[in-house]
């Protein structure tokens, strides 16, 4: 997969996983896998072409391709034919469809902004690769248990409007502006946990008081905030290049520094774009000339004037 122009042909881009704490951008040729750790400054070159094909499955056991290579259309964010989504597990579990599957699981509380409070469970040989690929910029577990347990826990959590199942992208990424100080953010994560394990007691789950809270702001890059204004790529075609330099990647996210007409450095002139790197996926990407972007379709966000009106921020 060339991430970093070099040469390379024919690899369909399947995602961005976190593993042993690191981002690694992932690819098959349809007979092996192949993935590369992505980190601040690594150059990218691509020229997108197609179809865009079904990603597969991702299991515990590593990537199946999708036997059929279905095409999908090239905006959708879930990258799956029918039959690729319906032996999916994780999609299962989501949906509820999973009662019991033998594994212990971990409840957690997350942080992704200011009043912005997630619940969720997380399978607990994965560690924290889920709050790593989720964006969460600050997390704790509170409670360990089988999956009928911990789901029921993570009901009650947000039936009692103590934190959300679910956010959209959209959401987060508006709200890394202006996060406050590590301070603030810790205080409002201890005030859900107590909260929440007042909740839980007496439930079938083993609690974890002193569960230790982690903080992703500075692993993220975002201690200084996101950029003022940036290009989020809404869709990609076939094509479409995407040239320049990466930041350190925000969950599945990932900030591209460009370049310009008269620059060959990528060091960012221009607002940088966004991509959400789920829409890569089924993609096949070649290298391509270093140089602007081009053919995306891109929708510039800014950040908000102090004057805004708070609920129109969201």
């Amino acid at each position: 997969m060339a991430i970093s122009g070099e040469a390379g042909q024919g690899w369909t881009a399947t995602g961005l996983r976190w593993h042993d704490g690191l981002p690694h951008l992932t690819a098959t040729n349809g007979r092996r896998s192949h993935e590369r750790v992505v980190s601040s400054g690594t150059r990218v070159s691509w020229l997108v072409t197609g179809p865009r094909r079904c990603g597969g499955v991702r299991t515990s056991g590593g990537h199946y391709p999708c036997p059929y290579r279905a095409v999908v259309e090239p905006g959708a964010k879930a990258a799956q034919c029918g039959p690729c989504q319906g032996a999916d597990l994780g999609l299962a579990l989501a949906r509820d469809q999973i009662l019991d599957d033998g594994r212990t699981y971990r409840l957690y509380l997350a942080w992704f902004g200011e009043g912005l409070l997630k619940v969720g469970l997380t399978a607990e040989q994965r560690g924290t690769a889920r709050l790593l690929e989720q964006a969460a910029l600050a997390f704790t577990f509170v409670a360990r248990g089988p999956l009928p347990a911990v789901r029921r826990a993570e009901l009650t959590v947000a039936q009692a409007g103590l934190a959300r199942e679910r956010l959209t992208a959209r959401v987060k990424t508006t709200r890394w502006w202006a996060l406050p100080g590590e301070a603030p953010r810790r205080q409002e994560l201890l005030r859900l946990r107590a909260a929440v394990l007042r909740l839980l007691d007496g439930h079938a789950v083993e609690l974890l008081p002193d569960g230790p809270l982690a903080d992703h702001v500075e692993l993220f890059g975002l201690a200084g905030d996101a950029p003022p204004a940036y290009r989020e790529i809404a869709a990609l075609n076939c094509g479409a290049t995407v040239t320049g330099t990466l930041r350190t990647p925000v969950g599945r996210h990932l900030f591209i520094d460009t370049f310009t007409e008269d620059d060959a450095t990528g060091d960012g002139q221009d607002p940088p774009l966004l991509l959400d790197t789920r829409l890569l996926t089924g993609w096949t990407l070649a290298p391509a000339e270093p140089g602007p972007p081009t053919g995306l379709e891109l929708r510039l966000c800014r950040q908000p004037t102090e004057t805004a009106a708070q609920d129109a921020l969201f």
